[in-house]
């Protein structure tokens, strides 16, 4: 049984799963405020919109904002050992992204308009996802 007392639990859910709750709240929050600033751009291309002054979206980068915070959302309302495999999936999914990126900014095939920001963050998002969801909530570790 699960009690407020055994590491990696708060309020009674698992980190992988708050987690999930989290970052899925903050991926639609930030689709959401994408659409603000991507209006006038292109809604597939190179270029559009800087969010909070630095990271560059358009239709296409917030509608996979949205689709993941989605995703993140319904992999933690489906328990922990879903939101731990999502989490690490989702994470994966941006340190690849985060090395395409290396080579097609500024190219053609840079169709949500990522620029170094971008890149930059989808290095560290990938990199806390992969992490927690890798060694956060482990089958067998040790609760005391």
């Amino acid at each position: 049984m699960t009690t407020q007392a055994d590491p990696g639990v708060l309020a009674g859910h698992k980190i992988n799963t708050l987690v999930g709750y989290a970052f899925g709240a903050i991926f639609i929050l930030v689709g959401l405020a994408g659409f603000l600033v991507s209006g006038g751009h292109h809604a597939v291309g190179q270029s559009g919109g800087h969010l909070l002054g630095l990271f560059q979206v358009n239709v296409l980068h917030n509608v996979a904002h949205l689709a993941l915070g989605a995703i993140l959302i319904t992999a933690a309302t489906a328990g922990n050992a879903v939101a731990k495999r999502a989490n690490s999936v989702v994470g994966a999914v941006y340190l690849v992204l985060f090395v395409a990126g290396l080579f097609i900014i500024g190219t053609g095939l840079n169709i949500v308009a990522l620029n170094a920001a971008d890149n930059l963050l989808h290095l560290a998002l990938g990199a806390a996802l992969v992490g927690i969801g890798l060694a956060a909530d482990r089958p067998g570790a040790p609760t005391s």
